[in-house]
This record gives C-alpha cells, structure tokens and sequence, in this order.
C-alpha cells in the first residue's frame, strides 16, 4: 500500500520496523465539538485502519485529546466554569458523536494532562541538548539551533510568522530570542492550573503535548503521524524539531499523513469562524451515518472540498441502495462474478487510499447485484464482498447500530471523562 508523505511530497510504500503499524493522530482540543471537518478526518483514518486490519495488519493507533490548552482556559474563562469539567463535557460529546459515526477507538486515548511529568522530562532533555532555553518560568525551544526547522512545510520564515501567529503562537511575548520560538513550558498565570516543575508552576505547550504522547506511547518512530492540513505548520513541524532533538537524533515518523480542510460557503470551515456543520445536528435532522460516512468518502482525503447539502442527499440515496443490494434475494440462476469488483476495489484502497475510486466500484458492485437479484441469479458470494467492502467503510448497512467493538472501546474511554 502506498500513501503521499506530506514530508517527502511522493507517495510511499508503509514501511515498520516491527510487526505492529503504529499510528498518532492528532485528537480534538475539547470546547466545541463535533464539525464535520473533525469527522472527516477520524473517518479517514478509521477506514485506514479498518482496511489493513482488513489485510491482516495488526495495527496500534493512540489519538490523543489537548485537555489543557489556551482555547479550553479561554472558554472556561468565559462560560465561568472550571477547565477540567469543560473538558470532560466536550470529551464525552465527541466520543457519542464519533461512536454515532461507527468510528472504531483507538488503542489509546489518552489526555496531555496524564503524562505531565514525562512532558517535564522532555524539556529537561531539550535545555540539556542546548536546544531549549528558560526565561522568567518559561520555557523555549530555539528553533535556530534546528537548521532543519521548516522541512515538513517548507516555508520560509516570511512565510511562517504570519500563520504561527495565527495558530497560537504570540510574536509579543519579550521573553524570546525569535518570534516563532515556541514555547515548550508557560509559567503561571493568574488563576489558570498548574503543575509543579524545574522552572516553577506552569504548564505545558501544545506541542511538546503530543511529542511526548506519541514517544511515550508508540516508540520511536512512529509509523505513520496524521492530522488535519492545517497543523501541518506550526504543530507538527515544532513535533518533529522537539522530538528528533529529545531523543538524541532519532527519526520521529516514517510518514506524515494529512486529512484536507472542510469548507462551508466558500470558506474553511472553524471555530473561529462560527461556519460549523455540526455532525450532531446532522444526526439529529434525521440524516443516517452511512449517509454521512459516505458524504466524506466521496472526497479523497488531500483534496479540499466544500459541504454540500445537495452531496449530502446523494449520500443518502447511495446508503439505501447498498442497503438494498444487501437484502436483496438470492436466486439459484448463473451466479454473479464478482472478481473484477473485488481488485477495483483493492487497487484503488492501495492507490493512497483512493475512497472515491473505491466507491465507484462498490457502487457498480451494488447495481450488479441489484439487477442480477431480478434475473434471480446466486448473488449470495456477491453480497459477502459488499458487506466487507462496506465494513472497511465503517459502513451499517446490515444493523443499525455501531459495531460492538466500537460501542465497548469508547465506553471505556468515555469512562475517564465522567465528573
């Protein structure tokens, strides 16, 4: 199978060196959950993971949740509600509304607040490596001592300062030598939670967050790093310069995997923006999540594309007839060859996992089916291949309840996140 490397900007072969497929993938920050673009790109994944486990592959995926973060301060701020309680409310409604979805959990799940010391260890190693400072509680990476700092994104300092600044990072702040040296460590501030550490109170930045998380959990390197488009620059360039620094030199993944942005009349769907596409409310307008699942896989995950309520609806009409195909009846007539449907489909999943290719096939597939059904020919072999083509989709189209895994595996996870 190969995947386009965002780091290399070529399609790849996944290669591990052990026998398991470790996977990262960037979680929510939990203060208003659950857009559409959130579900594309876990719904991405899932059908990554659903389909080599398909193939035999043993796969270990963690997808973590950023529960300490300025945004979640902010709100609680606002809303006058503690941060840790806010959290857990956000956590708890993206886990119902994933499981909704048929997403499968990921081995681990974890919360950055749950590995604070090892995060404190991690700083203590970059400031002995010489490429971190301390200033006035606050702790820095320097990413001039990186002469590889920009090598997943590519852009220049011109161009990086602007989005940093954009995406969380404050060019005012006096304590640092560069405007975009991130910070690794954040002093105390007034009534906002702290942990003890070396500098003093303070807590962790977000990106030393989710390096820390990934090593900790995956080892070094991890098989495949993912996320949404846009941490490609700050977040995932500052993962990898902190990283490979942390461990002495060690590669930090093998290949960086990135899930395009959702747009919403002609602009990128966000929380900043107020455009959302709730899939909640989705759900709730009656709309089934075969229908929503199949909405995002009529787009190949690198291509930007904008919601629709129109290709929703199209969705809907593809979901019953798979249904249909599925339920039709078999006859005792020539049975219907299925060969051609099944390398289709297993030639475009192999093709950086090409979903829409992929559905075009099942869809021909279904209409086969259909029509053969009427002729009352054997359709039973034929209908086996549509229901484990449709489960590397996350699809229902034989129950309409998430598959048992799904439904144990995130009602232990949710477990952690009850007040």
């Amino acid at each position: 199978m190969r995947l386009y490397n965002a780091l290399t900007r070529k399609k790849e072969s996944i290669k591990t060196a052990e026998e398991m497929l470790t996977i990262y993938v960037c979680g929510i920050t939990p203060y208003d959950t659950t857009h559409i673009g959130h579900g594309f790109t876990y719904a991405v994944f899932d059908i990554l993971i659903r389909y080599l486990e398909s193939q035999g592959c043993e796969v270990r995926y963690v997808q973590n949740v950023t529960d300490i973060d300025d945004d979640i301060l902010s709100r609680a701020a606002k809303e006058g509600r503690n941060w840790r309680e806010l959290g857990n409310q956000w956590s708890r409604h993206f886990i119902d509304d994933i499981q909704d979805l048929n997403l499968q959990p990921p081995d681990y799940f974890p919360r950055a607040t749950d590995v604070i010391d090892e995060i404190v260890e991690n700083v203590e190693k970059l400031l002995e490596r010489g490429a971190a400072y301390e200033a006035q509680g606050s702790v820095y990476f320097e990413i001039k001592k990186d002469p590889e700092f920009g090598r997943l994104s590519r852009l220049s300092y011109q161009e990086m300062a602007p989005l940093a600044n954009e995406r969380g990072n404050n060019p005012e702040d006096h304590n640092k030598r560069d405007p975009l040296d991130f910070v690794l460590w954040q002093a105390a501030a007034p009534d906002e939670p702290t942990w003890d550490s070396p500098w003093g109170p303070g807590r962790p930045g977000w990106h030393i967050e989710c390096s820390t998380l990934s090593t900790l959990f995956l080892g070094l390197p991890v098989d495949i790093h993912g996320g949404g488009a846009d941490l490609i620059f700050p977040h995932h360039e500052c993962e990898i310069a902190q990283a490979e620094f942390a461990s002495g030199g060690k590669r930090f993944a093998r290949l960086w995997m990135h899930v395009a942005m959702v747009r919403y009349q002609g602009e990128k769907m966000s929380k900043s923006l107020g455009n959302l596409v709730l899939v909640r409310d989705l759900l709730d307008e009656g709309f089934s999540a075969d229908a929503i699942r199949l909405l995002f896989s009529r787009h190949h995950y690198r291509e930007a594309w904008t919601y629709s309520i129109f290709d929703l609806e199209e969705s809907v009409s593809l979901a019953q007839k798979f249904r249909a195909a599925a339920a039709a009846d078999s006859g005792n007539r020539k049975p219907f060859n299925t060969e051609s449907y099944s390398s289709a489909f297993h030639l475009a999943m192999m093709d950086d996992l090409n979903t829409p290719y992929a559905l075009k096939s099942m869809t021909q597939l279904a209409d086969g089916i259909l029509s053969a059904a009427v002729e009352q020919r054997d359709v039973a072999d034929a209908q086996s291949l549509l229901s484990n083509q449709s489960a590397v989709f996350g699809l229902r189209i034989m129950s309409e309840d998430p598959d048992q895994r799904v439904i144990e595996g995130w009602r232990q996870h949710r477990q952690k996140f009850t007040d």
